[in-house]
Order: C-alpha cells, then structure tokens, then sequence
C-alpha cells in the first residue's frame, strides 16, 4: 500500500469566508448556518461535559478522597452523561449533516426550512434549561434517570424536572429533525442520483434519522410521564398505585439502545466517505454496506433487553436478546472488514482525517469486543455496574463516535469555512487526544474486572484500585489538552488556514464540485448525477465539471430569513421554565407567547426571496414578495 502525505496548502480558489452580522444568524434559515450553529453549540456543551469528567477523575485519583461531596459527584456524573449523549454528541452529528448532506444530493435546501431553524433553537433552548440545573440543584439519577430513586418520593428537589422538561424540549428539535432529513433525503435527490447512488454519509444519516423517528417518541412519553407525576402526582411508576418502575426502564431503553446506533451511525458513514477518497478506491461492497445499515437499523430494536438482564425478566428472555446483541454485531464487522478492504492495495495519502479514521479502527473493534462479553447473560451479570462497562461504552462513544466526528470536522472543514485545518495542530490533537483517551479508559477494563462499581464517588485504599484510577486520571488530562488543540485548530484556522479551494482533497461526491464555502443557493444548476461517485465520474470520464440536470435561467426563489422559529422556541422555553417551576403564571404567559410565535413562525407565508446567481464570492439578495 503506497502512502504519500497530502500538504497543508492547496492553491486558493476563493478567498476566505465573508461575516455577516447578527441579525442574519437570529434569523436563519440556511442549512448551512444552521449547521454551523448546531456544531458551535454542540462543541461548547463537548467541554462543558469534559469539565465535569475532570472533576469526577480529580475526585476518583486518590482512595478516600473528599475533593467534592457524593451529592456534588452524582449531579456531576448525571450532567456528563446527559451532555455527552444530547447536548454535544447528537448536535454535532446534526451540524454535520446539515453541512453536508444537502450538497451530497444536489439540493439547494432542506425540504422544510423554517422547521430547520427550529430545530436548532430548540435543542439550544432544552440545553439552557437543563443547564440551569446547577444554580438549583442539578439532577442526580444518572443519565438513564431510574425511577424510582428519581421519583418524587426519594429525589423532591427540582433537578430532575430540569432533566425531564429539558430533554422533552430539545428532543421536539431531534424529532422534527429526523423528519425534516427524512423528507429531504426521499424528496430532493438530483436527477440520477439513485438509492443505489447515495453516498454513505447520506445513507448513514437516512437511516439514523428512521431511529430518531422511531426512537424518540419512547422517550418523549417517558419523560412526559414523568413530568406530571413530579408537577401534578400522578403515580405512573409508584407499585402502590398499580403503575410499575419497569415502565420507565423499559420504554428508556427501547429508546436509549437505538440511540446508541443513532450517534454512530453517521460515523460509519463519514468513515465510508473518507477513506475512498484518500485511499484513492472506490469503497468496496458498496452494497453489503447499505445492507448492513439496514440491517443494523432493524436490529437496534430487538437488543434493549441486554441493559436489563438481571431484573429476572427469565433465561428464555435473556438468551434471545443475548442472541440479538451479538448478531447485531454481524453487519457492523461487515463495514469494518470493507473498510479494511478498501484501504488494502490502495495508494493512501496520510493527514489529520486519515490519522483520526485510524484511531477510530483501532478503538471502536476494542470497544465492539468488550461488547460481544457483556452480549452474553451469564457474563454481564458480573461485569454490570462494574467500570469495565463505562470501559466499554466509552470506546464506542468517544473511540467510535467522538474519533469519528472528529475525522469528519477535519475532511469538511474546507468545504464549509473555506479555509483548511492545520495540519501540525492536527497531529497534536490526534496524538494528545488518542494517548490520553486509552489513558483514561484503558484502565478502567481492569478496575471493572477488580470489582470497582460504577457510580461510587471513593473507594477504601486497601481494594487495590489506586494505582489505575491515578492513571486513569492523569490520562483524563493528556486528553483534555487533546480537545484543547482541537478548539486552537479551529478558532485559529476559521480566519488563518491556508485556502482550501472547491475540492482540495480530489473528492469524488458532489459537495466537492462546488465553491468552498457554498454560495446561499448551493448549486448554480441542480447537477445530473451519472455514477455513485459522480464527481469522480466527471472527473475521469468527463471534462472535470458536473453537468446540469436543466439549463436553468433567471434568479432563484430561496426561503427568506425570519426570527420566528426563533420566538417560537424562546416561547417553548418560557413554558418550560413554568414547568418546572410549577408556576401558573408563567405557564399561561408561555402558552400566550406559544400560540403567537406558533402562528407567525410556522403559518404565515414565506415572502421568499430572489437569489443572483453571480460567479463572485456571493450572491446578491433581492426581496421578492411572492
């Protein structure tokens, strides 16, 4: 396999991103700054659960420790695992997608904009809320919020209606963003572009937003239940009054199992996209891949049960979804095999993205055989509530997820900036970030298979738990000065890195084939897609440049900005704080500003508004009442 190294500069074809000001990003509706708002976002609540992480590790590093108190360490543990999963891993992997998947299929939008700018403002109000938690007490049940410890009877503080209202707000942005890619992808494909055609980013994010859909609405009731016991006594979830604590688990992890696929599965595809394009190859077993998609979303659903082995639901219950889990195994090493496959005999060119799809490999097999254990009953019951499980859902989560998302910031960053990411701070941010992450988590294999329980804020000195927990802790730190050289990369290349040029990695999908950052309207012409690598098709059986579907002429007639989805979700956050606070006053001006926004966010006609298409750096915007 011969390896080249790509250089840091690419001859500049434009030059770097314009500013705008305020008023445009309150009002947003482009998809691509949605995406920019949704990884902005997304990143800051990333180091904001990396702090709390810190704080648990400082408190673990010493046997007897009292650097913060149990009740401080469960809140810190419920807000880490809370932020990690719906404020930084699901908002970065919607940044992503909004960038992304539009310019992959040949669209100049998404199908329902406006619903779009909601979206966003829905998941950054749910993140206010439940992060106002800390100045009245933050949750404290874990991320998972069992009941009954997290009822009303045992937990009467406030932070576990912060939990439930801040979750249902946020989680109304991911359902109507799964529906809004869903119509998207089904409805606005360029001509040619077949399902067999997608590119595997496209199909990654299809098939997560199907578990979003699905998924989501299980937990929404959840939390939905649990609200009104907390703020009006209901007893779903009380055995005394004919309700049942199994209701809650149940119906969280029907949800909260698919939710594992749905943060990796767009990895798989960023992985699908990535190394083709630097291994200079077609992705081999294109249609194995898709199938495994499809396969892994069905099986996401017929594996909750393996988090609730021990609650005596019965061996024939257990064996079955045992079962289940280790299939789901199967088409997830199918990608992997075709990504190794892919990469063999290939002519690899080495950069940051490359190094990151590596360390992904590496961490996320570790982290999938350690999941093959606790698929089998009889061995998780003992490694349940040991650190060797947080062992194992780290490397799936930060190994698979985080490495992955990573590998995508650094190949798309171009496209959507303009500008490309140093590759000298990459390295140090791969390095760092890679050591200190099997710093950390490593270890905690062997403090699982000592018996160190999950959730305990000390432990005794004679349990022989120090020396790896104290390495653990200074990997925690090696880490975080990783993420460290990931924000400089990024603050110091959004306005310094060299110019990157429409496609200076020699893409092969459409986003490639356009100016980098993208004009407002996308595509000039919506393109007519000829191969399942169609920029690549182009290239070597073309004259380089996509075809047009349609000779198209005058401007283009794109949705206009508008501050309503905006108002409608400060509304929603305004009720929710009445919510939460049991106020009725609050509740009712929540439900007034509701119903005012709603109707002028979501049912006033769109003016519209008419886009130049212009050769230069951008375009030029007329007001067009339709």
């Amino acid at each position: 396999m011969a390896v080249t190294t790509v250089p840091e500069a690419h001859p500049a074809a434009r030059p770097a991103v314009a500013h705008s000001g305020l008023w445009e990003w309150l009002a947003v509706v482009d998809h691509k700054r949605i995406g920019l708002i949704y990884l902005a976002g997304g990143l800051v609540f990333f180091v904001l659960g990396g702090v709390e992480a810190l704080l648990m590790r400082l408190q673990l590093a010493r046997p007897d420790n009292h650097l913060v108190s149990a009740a401080f360490f469960n809140q810190l543990f419920t807000m880490h695992g809370v932020t990690m999963i719906f404020f930084a891993a699901m908002p970065i992997i919607f940044g992503l997608a909004n960038l992304i998947v539009p310019l992959q299929i040949g669209a100049r939008d998404v199908a329902f904009p406006r619903l779009n700018a909601l979206s966003v403002w829905l998941f950054l109000a749910g993140g206010i809320l439940f992060y106002t938690s800390w100045f009245f007490g933050a949750p404290n049940a874990g991320w998972f919020n069992y009941v009954p410890i997290s009822g009303p009877q045992y937990d009467p503080g406030l932070g576990i209606t912060f939990y439930d209202v801040g979750l249902q707000i946020s989680g109304l942005g991911t359902i109507i963003t799964g529906i809004n890619f869903l119509v998207t992808i089904i409805n606005l494909r360029a001509p040619g572009l077949t399902w067999m055609r997608l590119p595997m980013f496209v199909w990654g994010n299809l098939v997560t937003m199907v578990l979003i859909v699905v998924a989501m609405p299980p937990l929404s009731v959840d939390l939905f239940l649990q609200t009104f016991e907390r703020i009006a006594g209901a007893q779903f979830f009380h055995v005394a009054a004919g309700g049942t604590p199994l209701l809650w688990t149940n119906l969280f992890w029907i949800f909260g199992h698919p939710e594992v696929y749905i943060v990796i599965l767009p990895v798989f595809g960023i992985m699908s996209e990535i190394i083709p394009v630097f291994a200079r190859k077609p992705l081999f077993g294109y249609p194995s891949m898709v199938l495994a998609m499809l396969a892994i979303c069905f099986l996401a659903f017929m594996v909750w049960i393996h988090h609730m082995y021990d609650l005596g639901l019965g061996p024939w219950v257990n064996a079955l979804f045992a079962l289940t889990t280790m299939t789901i195994a199967v088409p997830t090493g199918i990608k992997v095999f075709n990504w190794l496959a892919t990469l063999w005999g290939g002519q690899l060119r080495i950069n940051t993205a490359v190094l990151w799809v590596f360390g992904f490999l590496i961490c996320f097999v570790v982290g999938g055989m350690s999941g093959v254990m606790l698929a089998m009953a009889p061995a998780d019951l003992q490694y349940n509530n040991t650190y060797f499980v947080v062992a194992h859902f780290h490397y799936t989560l930060i190994g698979g997820t985080v490495f992955g998302l990573f590998a995508g910031l650094y190949y798309w960053f171009p496209k959507f900036s303009g500008r490309l990411l140093n590759e000298r701070i990459g390295r140090w941010n791969f390095w760092l970030t890679f050591i200190g992450f099997n710093l950390t988590f490593f270890p905690m294999h062997f403090l699982g298979l000592e018996g160190m329980p999950r959730r305990i804020f000390t432990y005794a000195p004679n349990l022989g738990l120090t020396f790896w927990n104290e390495v653990s802790t200074v990997g925690a730190f090696v880490l975080a000065l990783g993420v460290g050289a990931l924000a400089v990369n990024l603050v110091w290349s959004w306005r310094h890195g060299a110019l990157a040029g429409a496609d200076p990695w020699d893409g092969r999908t459409l986003e490639w084939s356009i100016p980098s950052p993208p004009p407002v309207y996308n595509f000039a012409e919506i393109p007519l897609v000829r191969g399942r690598d169609p920029l690549w098709v182009e290239k070597r059986w073309g004259d380089g440049r996509m075809k047009p579907a349609a000779v198209e002429t005058g401007p283009l007639h794109m949705p206009a900005p508008t501050i309503g989805p905006l108002l409608l979700a400060l509304a929603i956050l305004l009720l929710g704080y009445g919510l939460v606070f049991a106020s009725w006053p609050v509740i009712a001006a929540g439900v007034l500003a509701l119903g005012v926004t709603l109707h002028h966010a979501m049912f006033t006609r769109d003016p519209g508004v008419h886009v130049h298409r212009s050769p230069g750096e951008s375009a030029a915007l007329e007001s067009h009442e339709a």
